[in-house]
C-alpha cells in the first residue's frame, strides 16, 4: 500500500470515528459519563464531559497535590524589559497565576520577581495570594551563551541549580508549580530530573509538580508510573496538528491531572475566524477569543494567555463569569476542530 493511500485512509478512518461516536454521544443522555470516560474529549458533549462539573463561578481549580490553581494564568514568554510592567498589569486586573521558566532565552524570571516585590510593597498584594509557575528547562532548551546553570554539571545538579536559581530570581522561598520544560533524551533522563523535584516537593519548596510539551502518551504513561509525586499539570500547545491531544487529555481526566494550554489562541486562528464562532461572539455580547476560551474551560482546560493589551486581559478575565456553553455549542466547536484537524492530516 503506498504512503499516501495509507495517509489518506488513517484520515477516513479518524474521521469516521469521531463523527460515529459523535451520533453515539447524541443519544447518551439516559446514560452516565463515567461509561463514556474511555472516549475522546473533545467531542464529547457538556451533559458528559465529567470536567464539566466546575461551577462557571469558580475562578480556581484544586489540583490532585491540593494547590488552589487559577483556571486563568498570565504568560511571560517572550515579554523582554517589559516583563515587570506587564505581569504587575495582569495581577491588577485580576490575574492571580503566572507561569515563567528557568529559561532565559524566552523568558525574564529576575523581573517576574520584580513584578512580585513591587505588587507586594505597592499595591499590598502578598506573594501568597498568587500562584506562581516555573519550569526546568534541559540545556538543550537554553541559550547556550546564557545558561542559569552550570551544563557540565551532573543532571541532579542542573535541577538542583535551575530551582535555586528560580527562588533567587522570583524573590520567594516557594514555587506554587515546578514543570519540567520537555522530555529530556530517555525515560531515566526525566526520571533523574523528576526524583531531583521530588525531594524539592518533599522539602516544602515546590508545592506541585507539573510537566510540559509531552505529546506522546507513552513517554507521559511511564513518567506518570514510575513517579512518587504524580504530576499535577500537563503544559501542552493546544492545536491540530496533535489531534487536539485527544489521548493526553483523557489519561489527565483519569488520572485528576489539569490540562493547561499555551497557544490556545494563536494556533486556532482558522477556528477564532469561522462563522459558528463569530456568530457564538454576537449573540453572546463577546469576542471570538473569549467564546474560544469558554469553550476550553468547559473542556476542563486551563488555558494561558499571554496578552499585552490591559483590555484584552481584562476581556479574558471576564471569560471566567461568562455563561458556561450549551451543550448544541459545544458540538458545533467539536465538529470544526474535527474538520481543522482533517484538513491538518490532508496537508500531511
Amino acid at each position: 500500500m503506498c504512503l499516501w493511500y495509507r495517509h489518506r485512509l488513517h484520515r477516513f478512518r479518524w474521521v469516521a470515528y469521531a463523527l460515529v461516536l459523535h451520533q453515539l454521544y447524541l443519544y447518551a443522555d439516559c446514560l452516565s459519563a463515567s461509561q463514556f470516560s474511555w472516549l475522546p474529549s473533545f467531542i464529547c458533549p457538556a451533559s458528559l464531559n465529567d470536567t464539566m462539573a466546575v461551577q462557571h463561578t469558580t475562578h480556581t481549580i484544586t489540583t490532585i497535590a491540593g494547590v488552589q490553581m487559577p483556571r486563568l494564568i498570565y504568560g511571560t514568554a517572550w515579554k523582554k524589559d517589559a516583563t515587570t510592567d506587564l505581569v504587575v498589569k495582569a495581577v491588577l486586573a485580576g490575574f492571580r497565576g503566572i507561569d515563567t521558566a528557568c529559561q532565559p532565552k524566552h523568558y525574564q524570571e529576575p523581573l517576574v520577581g520584580k513584578a512580585l516585590a513591587t505588587l507586594h510593597e505597592k499595591h499590598a498584594i502578598p506573594r501568597e495570594d498568587l500562584f506562581v509557575q516555573t519550569k526546568f528547562t534541559s540545556v538543550d532548551g537554553q541559550d547556550p551563551q546564557n545558561i542559569p546553570y552550570d551544563p557540565r554539571a551532573s543532571l541532579t545538579d542542573q535541577v538542583r541549580q535551575s530551582v535555586s536559581a528560580s527562588l533567587r530570581n522570583l524573590q520567594t522561598t516557594y514555587i506554587d508549580s515546578l514543570v519540567l520544560h520537555g522530555p529530556m533524551h530517555s525515560h531515566q533522563e526525566n526520571m533523574e530530573v523528576w526524583r531531583t523535584l521530588e525531594d524539592f516537593h518533599s522539602q516544602g519548596t515546590i508545592r506541585q509538580l507539573g510537566i510540559s510539551n509531552f505529546y506522546r502518551l507513552a513517554e507521559l504513561e511511564k513518567l506518570f508510573h514510575d513517579a512518587h509525586i504524580k504530576p499535577a499539570v500537563v503544559q501542552n500547545r493546544f492545536h491540530a496538528e496533535t489531534g487536539y491531544d485527544v489521548e493526553i487529555r483523557a489519561f489527565c481526566r483519569k488520572h485528576g491531572i489539569i490540562y493547561q494550554s499555551f497557544w490556545t489562541l494563536t494556533a486556532n486562528p482558522h477556528l477564532l475566524r469561522s462563522a459558528v464562532i463569530k456568530d457564538m461572539a454576537h449573540k453572546r455580547q463577546a469576542t471570538v477569543e473569549q467564546v474560544f476560551f469558554r469553550f476550553c474551560m468547559d473542556l476542563g482546560i486551563a488555558p494561558l494567555t499571554g496578552t499585552k493589551d490591559e483590555r484584552h486581559m481584562k476581556e479574558d478575565l471576564a471569560v471566567l463569569d461568562m455563561e458556561p456553553m450549551s451543550r448544541t455549542e459545544v458540538e458545533q466547536i467539536e465538529h470544526l476542530m474535527i474538520r481543522e484537524f482533517s484538513g491538518h492530516q490532508a496537508l500531511h
